[in-house]
């Protein structure tokens, strides 16, 4: 199977312009996306999608791959299904990486490609158990809730709609919140397709592009994995990490 990672990163950010090129101990965030990406096995290649020809030089700098792309692009799903639409190369799978998670694991990005193990999987994403109760009513963490044949059901910012879903929370027990983490795999006919579907009304009540695709009859295969996200969303996130890892 020919698999290929595609990091969307833009210059734009609302909260911390930039953040793709700020430097965590020496070492641009995108660079640390890529090389921990470069590290996953099941990866045919590797490139960075961006909209700005800083952040495209930068990684040329460094020896990764990268492409130009639309200004225009809603979502990062948009941006990879630009690039997968002009690579020569006929990928079955598409990987859309995170770039704002400089320490993505790639075991995770093998356990998303390895979703498609099972044939009839379309999309796969992964979920974190969560274990505290500041992340249940966090609106800003997105939870996913999947029924037995971990399928997602839905996915929602709120704790309270978590509940609505048979199956998911019977009185509360924490075990069974699973958080959503941000990668996802496509086949490749299948992203060009989610991305010619009009916005729909539970994406735009909650914000979450992947409610779209459920809204329009699309499956989204879920894998649990055992490793937290360290995502970068303002300046003081950087700080945060660089105190880790020190």
């Amino acid at each position: 199977m020919q698999i290929v990672g595609i990091i969307p990163s833009r210059y734009k950010s609302s909260r911390f312009p930039g953040k793709s090129l700020a430097t965590i101990l020496g070492k641009s965030m995108i660079q640390r996306v890529y090389e921990q990406c470069k590290k996953c096995s099941l990866l045919s290649e590797v490139i960075v999608a961006t909209d700005d020809k800083r952040i495209y030089n930068h990684v040329l700098g460094f020896c990764g791959k990268a492409m130009m792309t639309s200004e225009n692009h809603e979502s990062g799903t948009d941006r990879c299904n630009e690039v997968a639409q002009k690579l020569y190369a006929n990928y079955d799978l598409i990987v859309n990486i995170q770039g704002d998670e400089p320490f993505i694991k790639p075991e995770q990005i093998d356990q998303v490609a390895s979703l498609f193990m099972d044939p009839a999987t379309k999309i796969g994403t992964l979920a974190k158990q969560i274990t505290t109760e500041e992340e249940i009513f966090d609106y800003n963490i997105a939870k996913v809730i999947f029924n037995n044949q971990m399928l997602a059901q839905t996915f929602t910012r709120s704790e309270s709609n978590a509940l609505t879903v048979e199956g998911f929370l019977k009185p509360i027990p924490q075990k069974n919140y699973y958080k959503h983490i941000g990668i996802y795999a496509f086949k490749t006919k299948v992203l060009n397709e989610i991305c010619k579907l009009p916005q729909s009304k539970n994406e735009d009540c909650e914000n979450l592009e992947q409610l779209r695709w459920l809204d329009n009859g699309c499956e989204i295969k879920v894998g649990i994995t055992t490793f937290e996200s360290m995502s970068v969303d303002t300046p003081e996130d950087i700080i945060r990490i660089e105190a880790k890892m020190r």
